[in-house]
């Protein structure tokens, strides 16, 4: 776990920044949110650590960077007028996000001091169809309820908007594994790979996402990239992206 607070870890975090980014700088991979590149970038993960995935300089992982690519390649986010709504906004994101003129840009956290309205996602303080596009990415697995916070987002989702709710998934289990009696942070580690995770997500994933009304389409985007790419760009092959959509006549 970690030893400071988050607050002081991600004020520390914009300190050290500037001079990783200078000394990792290189030609071998590339960040496709800010162009920068390395010849390495950072390990990353709870106990067994993935190499060459943390960029120094967006602290983007390999879902963050994949997530830009789609939006950038495949949607008109960059340029659409649109009401966003983003659940524990990432620091890869928030300030490109928030200087984009053609957006309304709300961030929500239930702690995190980089959002806009502190807020349990089981209970937003948003208003029917609000918004038109809605990302929450690695939020679900901590939520013990996490039926009621997808309900949530689909109540303040507009009819026909959309948005990208991304879980880690073990693509081999089938069925989602949860136990609400485990509680101490010691044996969430050890069951459900993370201190403060409270289940591992499997493939019914997407039928939790249906169940809570959306419309669900699972987008393995790596295959749109060539291999050069996906190394240079240093994503996970195979990863899929959770798009869903609010049905436009509801």
């Amino acid at each position: 776990m970690n030893i400071l607070p988050r607050p002081l870890l991600i004020k520390g975090s914009y300190l050290v920044r500037p001079v990783l980014v200078w000394f990792m700088k290189g030609d071998r991979f590339v960040d496709p949110i800010d162009g920068q590149g390395y010849y390495s970038l950072l390990p990353y993960g709870y106990g067994k650590q993935r190499e060459n995935v943390l960029s120094p300089g967006t602290f983007s992982l390999e879902r963050h960077r994949l997530m830009w690519l789609y939006l950038k390649n495949e949607t008109t986010f960059f340029n659409q007028k649109a009401k966003v709504l983003h659940i524990a906004p990432e620091q890869s994101f928030i300030k490109r996000f928030k200087a984009m003129s053609n957006l309304e840009y709300i961030t929500s956290d239930i702690e995190s001091p980089l959002a806009d309205v502190k807020a349990d996602i089981c209970d937003l303080p948003f208003g029917d169809d609000t918004f038109d596009i809605i990302f929450c990415n690695h939020v679900l697995e901590h939520i013990p309820d996490d039926h009621k916070a997808m309900t949530e987002l689909f109540r303040v989702m507009k009819p026909g908007g959309w948005g990208i709710l991304q879980v880690p998934i073990s693509y081999q289990r089938e069925t989602t594994y949860e136990d609400p009696t485990v509680t101490s942070k010691e044996e969430r580690k050890e069951k459900f790979g993370q201190y403060d995770h409270v289940r591992v997500y499997g493939l019914d994933y997407y039928k939790r996402l249906e169940q809570a009304g959306f419309i669900v389409e699972k987008v393995d985007y790596t295959k749109k990239i060539s291999i050069e790419d996906v190394k240079k760009y240093c994503l996970e092959n195979g990863e899929i992206l959770p798009i869903v959509r609010k049905p436009q006549d509801i």
